[in-house]
């Protein structure tokens, strides 16, 4: 492979920047900028020349020694000075070398997937990682990171592998008395991974909602309070606020942490019969958002009931001006705000009890068509004697399914759509 270079910090001023080579010629090209190199292991400070021998900086040098390094390969990195002048100088001077090229984006995360250093999963754990905004969304990243999902991998690939070779030893010894019956053994096998991989899946729809953010969504009629709660809890005004109702047309989304729980909160349109055209698209679009939010909240006056077909487990309803009647919540005071964000914050930790490894929708595709191809290798169990080969291939194509949760089989397609999200250094 190319040697390949970038900075592996953030671009621009900063007290410390990383520049990172990575390749058969990492230490020959760090060579040509420090003259010599510490041990593996052990950093040395080393001064970064041009090639008239005008000093560039001063900088903290790392080597790492291929297999033992994030990519599989010889690795320096150069800690220098974090001015945009130096970081440039020193760019220049790593091409001027002819021996090592910039790298393009993700590609040391790609160099370590195709070095088995990490797996695919692990790839997009730190992909998550490197976008974790809370301290939910970090936690979650690092499981994937650290090989969770592969291990679980693993072990369902392992039963399967079991429950195929029992049924391909009925084939091989078609013609003969097999001692032992298999189909039990098989089915308990084939259950047993069946059964894990749909805990699997209910579990990835709640960590994909952590990943990218829970919708919580604040409905009730015009002037309810909405719009003024949403501000208040932004801490700025988001939404316009105003005696006339139906001023909220559209929805409008504030991005929270709340405790460590990604949250987007979402202002509504008012929930009424209208006879302005455009108020009634608000309307109908806040329906629809509200069906699929992952909870609602109802402002709700004296008297009122929030709607039957919005209404869900676990959503809450409260009296949205408090400031006026003395209950409930008011965004213009603020009584009752914290005590509502903890509600939202307990309802959706009791429902983040069930996370598991998978967090992708990729993950929970892979995994649906496994649970697929084991219904149809069960129900072919009954008939084994009279097929046992189409039962032992449905059993390895669930197998071929989870083996791309991994990268233990061919990814190439969905290779570039993962890495676009990686910076340039990682």
């Amino acid at each position: 492979m190319d040697t390949i270079f970038a900075l592996a910090t953030v671009r621009g001023r900063s007290g410390v920047a990383i520049v990172r080579i990575s390749g058969p010629e990492a230490f020959a090209v760090a060579e040509a900028l420090s003259g010599s190199l510490p041990d593996v292991g052990r950093p040395g400070l080393r001064t970064i020349r041009d090639r008239d021998a005008g000093i560039i900086d001063e900088a903290l040098v790392l080597t790492f020694r291929a297999p033992r390094s994030f990519t599989g390969e010889d690795i320096v990195e150069l800690h220098l000075h974090g001015s945009p002048a130096v970081i440039s100088a020193v760019e220049r001077l790593l091409g001027e070398t002819g021996k090592a090229r910039p790298a393009e984006a993700g590609e040391f995360t790609r160099r370590a997937l195709m070095n088995d250093k990490l797996d695919l999963a692990q790839v997009e754990g730190l992909g998550d990682l490197l976008s974790a905004e809370t301290e939910a969304q970090r936690k979650q990243a690092m499981r994937l990171l650290q090989g969770q999902l592969g291990a679980r991998a693993t072990e369902w690939r392992g039963r399967l592998l079991r429950a195929a070779a029992l049924i391909e030893a009925t084939i091989d010894f078609a013609d003969e008395e097999v001692p032992v019956d298999v189909s039990p053994e098989v089915a308990s096998l084939l259950v047993e991974v069946a059964d894990s991989l749909s805990r699997e899946i209910e579990g990835s729809r709640v960590a994909e909602r952590v990943r990218d953010g829970f919708e919580v969504a604040l409905l009730g009629a015009p002037n309810a309070g909405k719009s003024t709660l949403l501000n208040y809890i932004a801490g700025r005004d988001v939404a316009i606020t105003s005696e006339i109702a139906g001023t909220t047309r559209d929805i409008l989304e504030v991005r929270l942490d709340l405790h460590g729980i990604p949250v987007t909160m979402l202002d509504t349109a008012g929930l009424r019969v209208s006879q302005d055209a455009i108020e009634r698209i608000g309307v109908e679009r806040t329906r629809t958002r509200a069906a699929d939010a992952d909870l609602r909240i109802f402002l709700l006056s004296a008297g009122e009931s929030p709607p039957e077909e919005l209404l869900q487990e676990g959503d809450i309803v409260i009296s949205g001006k408090s400031d006026l009647t003395g209950d409930g919540v008011s965004g213009k005071t603020g009584a009752g705000v914290d005590t509502l964000l903890h509600r939202v914050h307990d309802v959706l930790s009791d429902r983040m009890q069930g996370i598991v490894t998978a967090t992708h929708q990729r993950h929970r595709a892979a995994m649906i068509e496994a649970t697929r191809s084991l219904s149809v290798a069960t129900d072919l169990l009954e008939q084994m004697s009279e097929t046992p080969e189409l039962a032992a291939e449905h059993v390895r194509d669930a197998m071929r399914a989870l083996d791309s949760l991994t990268g233990r089989i061919d990814v190439e397609a969905i290779l570039g759509e993962i890495f676009a999200s990686f910076c340039i250094g990682k």
